[in-house]
């Protein structure tokens, strides 16, 4: 089972405080020609408002569970014929397709485990790219006052959905914990410095083109979020 089955049915409760990200993604898919990929696609909360928005779609995930609410949700809209929805893994896409854009939101990068795995999919977003494809993702590295207020404290992040987050700073790993009635998982987030993260998409055959602290694209000054936009290199 993967990770996210367990709680695919409380995923978008769960998230759903979780909207400034939408339209800074459909800004970026505005004006593409051919599809759209997402990686770690998930319940479809940023691939179905892009269908909407007349793109196709190709969206990758590992959850069969979260890409059956994607396929509902799609359904739900009245875009299902936009949304392509593979089971795979992000570091290996089952995309033949070459596309001007590929996305990966919501930090599901932090997902991979050390800097090996991380830069597997950052080559991975890389190969899907048509010359000059753009690869547009976020991540983010917590604040002192964040590991302070939340480590190891159930929360109510949502109506009857609790989260906890035990941070170790010596690892940079984040442990996640959600849960709601029976459904319930854990996960783990390895987090990165900006330096880090500009070296592996060098590394990757990507260049930034921009580097924001937050989804209304102001400048990153050092903060804990950071949306980057690449570009394939030539």
């Amino acid at each position: 089972m993967a990770l996210y089955d367990s709680i695919a049915r409380i995923y978008d409760p769960w998230s759903a405080s979780v909207t400034e990200d939408i339209s800074f993604y459909l800004d970026e898919a505005a004006g593409c020609a051919g599809p759209v990929v997402e990686l770690a696609v998930g319940s479809g909360r940023i691939a179905v408002p892009i269908a909407q928005a007349g793109h196709r779609v190709i969206g990758v995930d590992l959850s069969e569970g979260m890409l059956a609410v994607a396929r509902a949700l799609a359904e739900e809209h009245g875009v299902a014929d936009l949304l392509d929805l593979r089971v795979g893994d992000l570091r290996e896409p089952p995309v033949g397709e070459r596309v001007e854009l590929v996305i990966c939101p919501f930090r599901s990068l932090l997902h991979m485990r050390d800097e090996e795995q991380k830069l597997r999919a950052l080559r991975a977003a890389r190969g899907l790219l048509a010359p000059g494809g753009r690869f547009v993702f976020d991540v983010f590295a917590p604040s002192p006052e964040d590991i302070a207020e939340t480590h190891g404290l159930w929360l109510e992040r949502e109506p009857g959905i609790f989260e906890r987050a035990d941070w170790d700073e010596t690892t940079r790993t984040l442990r996640l914990s959600v849960r709601s009635g029976d459904s319930a998982a854990s996960m783990e987030l390895h987090w990165l410095s900006a330096i880090e993260w500009r070296r592996l998409i060098d590394e990757a055959g990507l260049e930034v083109a921009g580097l924001y602290g937050w989804f209304d694209r102001r400048p990153f000054t050092g903060g804990e979020d950071m949306v980057w936009a690449c570009r394939a290199r030539p």
